[in-house]
């Protein structure tokens, strides 16, 4: 059993047999020594929570890709083109207003090599997918538009591209998937400036 009690500037403890006291001052800090040491236990916690967050969200968007991968192969097999083409068509379809677009901004969307662009567009515009035009600006430029061959088959594969986003995003209401763009685009934009500063050797 251990008796304590306090006087003017010390206190002591007393136990069967020994006896010792200690300044009052290191007493009072003694709490906040504890707290300190509990809160730096929090702040890794916080950080441990976060990179878990962080490495759950990017192995997620590994996933995702996978699977989209998968699902563009599918929806490519159905018009008898290849994964590529099928991903230039859409961002065709995506970026032409009304008056074709040039395949740099293909290239842009994609994130791949303007020349890997012109040569599959080629092969597309043989397949009759493509149509591709001089620009009238620039006649050294082409402006790529989509024929009304592949808007038949895109407006063919509609229902099932519906019923199939349906499955991807269910539970979603529009105004949680507007939210989710918004998050994910900032994400993209950081994710930019990480790449750009990681090859800098900034980070």
């Amino acid at each position: 059993m251990s008796i304590n009690f306090l006087h003017d500037r010390h206190v002591a403890s007393i136990r069967p047999g020994r006896a010792r006291s200690l300044p009052l001052m290191m007493i009072n800090r003694a709490p906040y020594r504890r707290a300190a040491r509990f809160g730096g236990k929090t702040k890794m916690g916080e950080k441990d929570q976060l990179d878990r967050a962080v490495r759950d969200f990017i192995w997620n968007i590994v996933e995702i890709h996978s699977q989209l991968e998968e699902i563009h192969k599918g929806w490519a097999e159905l018009m008898g083109i290849s994964e590529p083409q099928w991903l230039i068509v859409m961002a065709v379809d995506e970026l032409d207003q009304g008056r074709g677009v040039s395949g740099i901004a293909v290239a842009n969307k994609l994130r791949i090599h303007p020349a890997f662009v012109t040569n599959q567009t080629k092969k597309l515009e043989e397949m009759g997918f493509l149509s591709r035009v001089a620009s009238p600006d620039d006649a050294r430029f082409l402006q790529i538009s989509l024929t009304q061959k592949a808007r038949a088959e895109i407006t063919n594969l509609s229902n099932k591209r519906q019923a199939l986003n349906s499955t991807i995003f269910a539970g979603l209401d529009e105004a949680s998937l507007d939210y989710l763009n918004k998050r994910l685009a900032s994400i993209a934009k950081n994710s930019l400036l990480a790449s750009q500063k990681l090859s800098i050797g900034v980070l």
